[in-house]
């Protein structure tokens, strides 16, 4: 089902439930926040104007969609704040947005940790955008109880800790990304169907999709080999360095062909030993 047919599906049921008569809490919900955020340039504050009084007011703010309840009303559908310079923790006015099924707060400079409780305080979210801000700390677990969420932007954030295993949960997800950030640990298997370049920039992630070089490298050490230099005959570090390359890829193929560090160690022992053999001999 296509994204503008789901949004409309949950739309319409939203419209037939006691969301519908909340047009108070929508309202609170804006003004906090309003209140809540650090707004450099203004935008919210020369826009949204709590002062008017026609009807659904709210729904002609910047960055507000609002969706016909069928009562002659209107509810809070959608809140994009996007690119608008903010600052501040996560806004804690979304509390009171219960009926929204989008929010969008990438491109700002939200810092701090995501709420823990956010799937509770907008239950009803179908896609959440997050990306290019500074959140930190980990990835909230109970975001896999979102149950109609379909979209999840967590990209280029601060975001450190593992990627829930909860997140196998979220089967109806068809966009995620949490590529540039912090993260480590397995790539649960749910989340497996999306590309790497959805997990790239997070140095302790492994598993598919990422290639098992990448995944290896981060995940278990580097072999390191260590010969000390034989003064007495330098034939032997020919055959040192020979039989170091021989054992590491013929036992350990996948560290020899990812390592490039490895390779190069490996040659110029074997180079080293083999023109002091040389001078030696001539």
């Amino acid at each position: 089902m296509a994204t503008g047919n789901k949004s409309l599906l949950w739309l319409l049921l939203l419209s037939s439930s006691s969301l519908c008569f909340g047009s108070e809490l929508d309202i609170q919900c804006l003004k906090s926040v309003q209140q809540s955020v650090i707004d450099p340039s203004g935008v919210l504050k020369s826009s949204w104007d709590f002062a008017n009084s026609t009807n659904n007011f709210i729904c002609q703010f910047s960055g507000v969609r609002c969706w016909y309840s069928g009562d002659g009303g209107n509810i809070l559908a959608s809140l994009s704040l996007s690119n608008l310079g903010l600052q501040g923790p996560f806004p804690q006015g979304l509390l009171n947005c219960s009926s929204i099924t989008s929010l969008d707060l990438s491109s700002n400079n939200f810092s701090g940790p995501i709420p823990p409780g956010i799937s509770r305080q907008m239950p009803n979210l179908m896609s959440l955008d997050l990306s290019y801000n500074s959140f930190s700390g980990s990835i909230p677990q109970n975001i896999s109880n979102m149950n109609y969420l379909y979209t999840l932007n967590l990209e280029h954030n601060q975001l450190s800790g593992q990627i829930p295993p909860q997140f196998s949960l979220l089967t109806r997800l068809t966009t995620f990304s949490v590529a540039d950030n912090l993260l480590s640990g397995p790539i649960p298997s749910m989340l497996q169907k999306f590309s790497a370049s959805n997990f790239v920039g997070n140095q302790g992630l492994y598993e598919a999709p990422l290639d098992e070089c990448s995944a290896s490298g981060k995940r278990k050490g580097w072999i390191r080999i260590r010969l000390h230099r034989i003064n007495d005959e330098s034939s032997i570090g020919a055959a040192v360095g020979f039989v170091a390359g021989f054992v590491v890829a013929f036992y350990f193929p996948h560290r020899f062909i990812c390592s490039e560090r490895l390779r190069s160690y490996i040659v110029r022992i074997f180079i080293h030993g083999a023109n002091e053999h040389f001078q030696q001999q001539y």
